[in-house]
């Protein structure tokens, strides 16, 4: 009986104090875990903005950006949250009243004052690039340029932000951060290294980046990375950039007077060289009929050497709507036969191979969606189909079709759609078959595609040169070791705990 009682006891003593153990290793599991979920918890997102004016040559753009507050310059991705249109012209046309020039850019600035938090406001950084209207304005009146960024200072200064400025971007500028930006919104700029093959099958290992297409009122760019372009036959068009561990050797031009609007001035200037009272355009829809004043015509840099000495004050342009006629008309603003490189597009530049796929924007994309052109899988031969049959809709149809649309945009679909046509196919040298790799974009995940976006990354440093650190871990995979961890070291100190229990208990049955 006494045997029995003391085995009772010892079994009872081994089992609270195994009950006990336990309890206090689950109670240190929990806290474990709870610690390790705690600390990698993820906070209250909080974000950081930028701001940039796009001054352009037809208008002025704002765009707010924003980014992860705690991750800064590593990892964070930069985003569009907002955009705003400045309405009426670009800065560039008020050479005359540079007032108000500062004075547009009012209603958007409230806009983004709103927009940003207060909190956030003295630290957002504000930024105004202006690019080929300013720059023919430069070129023009160096005075009334320089009076309409001191306007354009001022009153930017007025609102809480950070102002770092306002200049006028170079076309290299313009063109490479397009490109930047392109890339970096479709995260092409932290891919590793890869084997790829170009037309020629030359292997080449290097980014498979996309190539920027860019066009404005004034001007057009073309960036591209080339695995046969190394600065060497052309210094003047490379850019070197180092991003993400990654090096680029970029092509890029930009065509000053190339933009959509200075080349229809272009292909007018050829039909009035000799000052004629009557133009019939084949660019503009049979039944479209206007009175343009040769003055103005005239008042641009990319065509003041060729007015004619002694014009008529007015001309009126009529259209017959002539898709091939059209074509061979923009071709004549163009030079081909000046080369003194290996290769080029036009008008004596030089050009590398294209490579890769590309992507167009800006205007590219203004005026191939309304003519229904931005699908990517339309041959370039259907595309010229669609272009020769809206360029022969009847003016009154066309306008019984488009109530909405101004009548001065409506006019020039022709003439623009024609002379993208043409600027890609015999400027920049697309075949059919390169011609499927041009997709037209407005917006990426969110976010225009233009200079914009690049221009604040490159100026405020927030595409690293070097590729960032990254933790070993993620979170989740942190978690899942403690976890882990925890459980074996509990079954551990449980199995010691009742090797010790059990030893104790069998010592005091022994006494008793």
């Amino acid at each position: 009986m006494k045997d029995a009682n003391a085995k009772l006891a010892s079994t009872q003593c081994s089992q609270t104090v195994t009950i006990f153990v336990a309890v206090i290793a689950v109670i240190a599991l929990v806290a474990l875990v709870t610690v390790g979920v705690l600390q990698n918890k993820p906070l209250p997102q909080k974000y950081k903005y930028g701001i940039v004016l796009d001054a352009g040559s037809s208008h002025t753009a704002l765009y707010i950006y924003q980014w992860p507050a705690e991750k800064d310059n590593n990892t964070g991705r930069v985003t569009q949250t907002e955009s705003c249109k400045v309405d009426g012209p670009g800065i560039s046309s008020y050479a005359s009243n540079p007032q108000g020039a500062g004075e547009s850019l009012r209603e958007c600035m409230l806009k983004a004052r709103q927009v940003v938090p207060s909190s956030r406001h003295g630290e957002t950084p504000l930024y105004l690039g202006a690019t080929a209207g300013m720059r023919l304005l430069k070129m023009e009146n160096a005075s009334a340029s320089d009076d309409v960024f001191q306007a354009v200072e001022q009153a930017l200064h007025s609102f809480p932000f950070s102002f770092r400025g306002a200049r006028i971007l170079s076309g290299q500028e313009e063109g490479s951060f397009g490109w930047v930006t392109v890339n970096y919104l479709d995260d092409r700029l932290s891919q590793v290294c890869v084997s790829i093959k170009i037309h020629n099958n030359y292997p080449y290992c290097g980014q498979v980046t996309t190539g920027a297409l860019d066009l404005g009122g004034a001007s057009t760019q073309i960036s591209f990375v080339s695995a046969h372009f190394d600065g060497t036959e052309s210094p003047s068009n490379l850019m070197t950039f180092r991003l993400y561990g990654n090096d680029y050797n970029l092509y890029t031009h930009s065509y000053l007077c190339y933009g959509k609007d200075q080349a229809l001035l272009q292909t007018l200037a050829l039909q009035t060289q000799f000052g004629p009272e009557t133009v019939s355009d084949p660019c503009f829809h049979l039944g479209y009929s206007s009175v343009r004043d040769y003055s103005e015509l005239y008042a641009s840099p990319c065509v003041a050497d060729r007015k004619p000495q002694t014009p008529p004050r007015n001309f009126t342009l009529s259209g017959r709507g002539d898709f091939s006629q059209c074509q061979e008309v923009i071709s004549s603003v163009f030079n081909f036969t000046q080369c003194k490189y290996s290769r080029c597009s036009f008008n004596g530049v030089f050009q590398p191979e294209l490579q890769g796929s590309f992507g167009a924007f800006s205007a590219y994309y203004f005026v191939l969606n309304f003519l229904n052109l931005t699908n990517t899988s339309v041959p370039l031969e259907t595309f010229k189909d669609k272009l020769r049959e809206y360029c022969a809709t009847p003016w009154a149809e066309l306008q019984k079709q488009h109530p909405e649309v101004k009548v001065k945009y409506l006019a020039e679909y022709c003439f623009s759609g024609t002379y993208i046509l043409t600027l890609l196919t015999k400027g920049y040298t697309f075949t059919s078959d390169t011609f499927k790799e041009i997709t037209v974009i407005r917006k990426i995940k969110g976010s225009e595609a233009g200079w914009t976006l690049g221009y604040m990354l490159n100026l405020t440093n927030m595409i690293p040169a070097e590729a960032p650190d990254v933790p070993p871990l993620p979170h989740a995979g942190y978690v899942s070791i403690m976890v882990v961890t925890g459980l074996v070291s509990g079954v551990f100190l449980l199995f010691i705990a009742y090797t010790l229990g059990k030893t104790k208990c069998s010592n005091a049955h022994k006494i008793v």
